[in-house]
């Protein structure tokens, strides 16, 4: 239950954010919101109330939302239009990239503020470069060896190691390989062999199996000012942009494996594992998918946020618009991507399972 209530959650906080956007910069700009659910409504099933020209809804399928806007061809496939000056086709350049990309801002938004009360309540970590022991997976190789935290590394295959930086460098090189190991514990010094394990990751925009024993350096915590949290804020939600951005470039360069990616089972699960860790832990892991969700979204594709900002991009360059039919041909064949992509993910969120 604790998996599926923090999924619900994290996604319902994720996904109104985003959706919330698109409506308040449609309503900035003079559009007419004619639809705002949260879920998706298909069959008809879900509940729905008419407040004014917006008819707001949750839909039974939890798997995102969509804010509706007058004159827009988007995923309900509905063309139709007033040529009126409240609708999207109506409104400038600029006006449509904002409307189209408020969603996505609003996700980063979230993000910065997420991490910047993190940060402030828990303080900013910098990691110490002593071989020592701060912290150990449990279930990892250095786990049944007996490591203990404040446990020293002195010798990896009798190379003695110095900084954390010597250790990593060397585990890493060695996935899948039985390495000696040297400790001190109490003045006391230690050895024995373990059998590293290897875990894909992103290295150089490539994804290398690294070997690793499941530990974690010691991590020195001060308190940080406001000032320094919204730096923070800003650098953490950064670096997840530059991780995504390089982790779906692997994907689409054929550097990365399909199988790598993953779907809303995936979310869910480590939404718990998260959720179970504490309410910082599972606010911290809503900010990194919101990162994801952002850059997601505004890839280029037809159906995403992107595929409209790439089409009024067209437009303002060609200084007329496209068709209605092209429009629909383009976000048809974009749906359908998105639809193959779906049934992937959830091909390998299940096949993780089982």
């Amino acid at each position: 239950m604790v998996t599926l209530f923090s999924f619900i959650f994290l996604l319902g906080v994720l996904v109104f954010v985003h959706e919330f956007g698109h409506f308040i910069a449609a309503k900035s700009v003079g559009m007419k919101v004619e639809k705002f659910y949260m879920g998706f409504n298909l069959f008809g099933l879900g509940i729905k109330k008419q407040i004014g020209e917006t008819e707001y809804g949750i839909g039974l399928f939890p798997l995102g939302g969509y804010v509706k806007v007058s004159g827009i061809i988007d995923e309900s496939m509905d063309a139709s239009t007033e040529n009126a000056d409240y609708e999207y086709q109506s409104k400038n350049f600029f006006q449509q990239i904002f409307f189209a990309s408020a969603g996505v801002l609003m996700n980063l938004i979230l993000a910065v503020v997420i991490f910047t009360i993190i940060t402030f309540k828990m303080g900013i970590g910098v990691a110490d470069d002593r071989p020592i022991v701060g912290s150990v997976i449990p279930d990892y190789p250095a786990d049944s060896l007996g490591l203990k935290e404040g446990d020293q590394i002195l010798a990896i295959n009798d190379e003695a190691v110095n900084t954390w930086e010597d250790m990593t460098r060397i585990v890493h090189q060695l996935p899948r390989v039985l390495i000696k190991l040297t400790w001190r514990r109490n003045d006391l010094d230690h050895s024995d062999s373990v059998l590293t394990v290897a875990n894909k990751m992103p290295v150089d925009g490539e994804i290398q199996e690294l070997g690793m024993i499941g530990i974690g350096p010691n991590i020195i915590v001060h308190s940080a000012t406001f000032g320094e949290s919204i730096i923070e804020g800003f650098s953490r939600t950064g670096y997840w942009l530059r991780i995504t951005f390089s982790s779906v470039k692997m994907i689409f360069t054929g550097k990365a494996e399909l199988s790598e990616i993953g779907g809303p089972v995936m979310i869910a699960k480590m939404a718990g594992e998260s959720a179970r860790a504490g309410l910082i832990a599972l606010f911290n892991f809503m900010a990194i998918i919101s990162v994801n969700l952002a850059l997601l979204n505004i890839l280029p594709i037809p159906g995403l946020d992107g595929g409209h900002i790439i089409v009024s991009v067209i437009e303002a360059v060609i200084r007329r618009k496209l068709s209605t039919k092209v429009k629909l041909g383009i976000l048809q064949a974009g749906m359908l991507f998105l639809l193959a992509l779906f049934f992937l993910v959830m091909f390998n969120d299940i096949s993780r399972l089982f």
